[in-house]
């Protein structure tokens, strides 16, 4: 079985972020690495490459040609990654990204496209559905289980209440939650055979895509501005002189909890 993930390389959220002047865009200059929420889906598709006989081939698109966050991923045990790397890409929105995506995927010519359900930070959780449409596959959101037999893929689907049972036919795209598996540390053999395994590095130009329809130039959305989130006020404290229970109800009133 031939799974594509994609593995999304990013900021370390342990630095401070930087944005780019005028644009407000994330500067992605420094070392990057693998977005954690991406971790369970390179984990759940390791496991089901192991169970099928299969393999990982893992996605990505970052500037300059940076693979940090997917040695990561290849020392955990996939196989080979497809990096996109193109100065046209910077500001890329997420639709872009889902072409560029797309383009790089279908080189794979997966059975199997896994994504997060959203990125640490991005937080816009559209890209997969893009990924799916572009690609013309079926796609299933927030899976906390998937198993494939022959050509159709079960998945138990999290809602609010529990779960739905679901299926589709494979080639389908599917999004994993976090916590629907636990993502295996990179062990030292791994480590040392990521080095060797292959990264294919693309530009646009390499998938047919024309720079004035990603990046900056393409974009459909733009950040007007940025405002620090306001500093959280010191909360009340009620002394209790008899009238707590009520002083309580109110404030719940007052947040229209009840």
């Amino acid at each position: 079985m031939n799974i594509v993930v994609c593995a999304k390389q990013i900021p370390d959220p342990a630095d401070p972020g930087r944005l780019s002047p005028g644009t407000h865009t994330l500067v992605r200059d420094d070392k990057l690495i693998l977005d954690d929420s991406d971790a369970y889906g390179v984990e759940m598709g390791l496991q089901l490459a192991e169970a099928t006989g299969g393999d990982v081939t893992l996605v990505s698109m970052a500037p300059g040609n940076e693979a940090g966050g997917l040695r990561t991923a290849l020392a955990m045990g996939a196989a080979r990654a497809i990096l996109v790397s193109d100065s046209a890409l910077a500001g890329s929105d997420a639709l872009s990204t889902a072409k560029v995506l797309a383009a790089a995927v279908r080189r794979a010519e997966p059975d199997l496209v896994i994504a997060a359900t959203e990125s640490t930070d991005g937080y816009t959780g559209t890209l997969p559905v893009q990924l799916a449409e572009l690609l013309a596959f079926p796609s299933v959101s927030f899976a906390r289980k998937i198993s494939v037999a022959g050509a159709v893929l079960s998945a138990e689907r999290q809602t609010e209440s529990g779960y739905d049972e679901v299926e589709v036919a494979l080639p389908a795209v599917v999004t994993v939650t976090a916590g629907a598996v636990e993502p295996r540390y990179p062990s030292f053999k791994g480590i040392m055979a990521a080095k060797r395994k292959p990264v294919e590095q693309l530009a646009l130009a390499d998938l047919g895509i024309d720079p004035a329809t990603v990046g900056l130039a393409g974009a459909r959305q733009e950040i007007v501005s940025v405002t620090p989130a306001p500093v959280r006020q010191a909360g009340e404290i009620v002394v209790d002189e008899g009238d707590a229970q009520e002083r309580i109800v109110a404030f719940l009133e007052q947040l229209k909890v009840i």
